[in-house]
């Protein structure tokens, strides 16, 4: 699908996007809807990895580990959207036109929200409830994991990394990507604020709160690179606090 562009300007297709990613969550309850209108609306990422140009049309396979409720899919759906109805600004590159997507969540209560609130998108959703460090990865085109891998230890990190670079590997796609956001557990305070955070949204969700692993930003982005990934970091904690940091991890073809 090519774009149909628009006069629209950013902020109020960014709007409408935001309106009509959320009103899905409607059918999965108040507590569903107001957590999506405030993540989408507060969190800088979504409208970030938008404007940047990180999610390439040719990114259909797309896997979302820690896919909690199953915003991205929802957002993915109302880019396709807009773009087919000829909303879409000049500045904004184009996105999937129908985005093969699977979501990996541990928690039941957010699979059972995602069900309920993007269960019915075309094409249907895979949402998958389980361990990030053992599910089945599809082949794909782009994977991303925000905030989330913090939650296994490093081995562990490594693992779940591992099989995300084999799996985009198997993908065949030479634009293919990882977007991983993380704390820079060198940035001491932001890193503190945006842990404490952390469990006090995992606690309103409903769900125990677990150990965490931090750890540099430089140890991250040579973890990347030893896995064959050419990497680029962009601080993404604007109008928040936190130490929160983007990689934008481009595979590196296989020798």
């Amino acid at each position: 699908m090519s774009a149909v562009m628009s006069s629209l300007s950013t902020d109020n297709a960014w709007r409408e996007l935001h309106e009509a990613a959320t009103v899905p969550y409607k059918k999965g309850g108040t507590f569903a809807w107001q957590f999506a209108r405030g993540k989408l609306g507060r969190d800088p990422v979504f409208r970030g990895l938008l404007e940047r140009g990180l999610i390439d049309a040719q990114h259909r396979r797309v896997v979302d580990i820690g896919c909690g409720q199953g915003l991205f899919v929802s957002l993915l759906a109302s880019m396709s959207a807009m773009q087919q109805q000829g909303r879409w600004p000049a500045s904004w590159p184009a996105t999937p036109a129908a985005a093969d997507y699977t979501g990996i969540e541990l928690m039941p209560k957010d699979v059972a929200r995602a069900e309920a609130s993007v269960g019915h998108l075309q094409p249907t959703p895979r949402l998958v409830c389980a361990d990030m460090c053992s599910a089945a990865l599809p082949d794909c085109d782009l994977v991303v994991i925000l905030d989330v891998l913090h939650y296994v230890d490093l081995e562990a990190q490594e693992g779940v990394l591992t099989r995300v670079r084999d799996a985009l590997r198997r993908g065949g796609n030479p634009k293919a990507r990882l977007l991983l956001r993380v704390g820079d557990a060198s940035s001491r305070r932001g890193f503190a604020i945006s842990q404490w955070v952390d469990r006090t949204v995992t606690r309103i969700r409903g769900h125990k709160v677990s150990p965490t692993w931090g750890r540099p930003l430089a140890e991250w982005t040579a973890l990347l690179q030893r896995l064959g990934f050419r990497v680029q970091s962009i601080p993404m904690s604007e109008g928040t606090p936190f130490a929160n940091v983007l990689l934008v991890a481009d595979l590196e073809a296989a020798a």
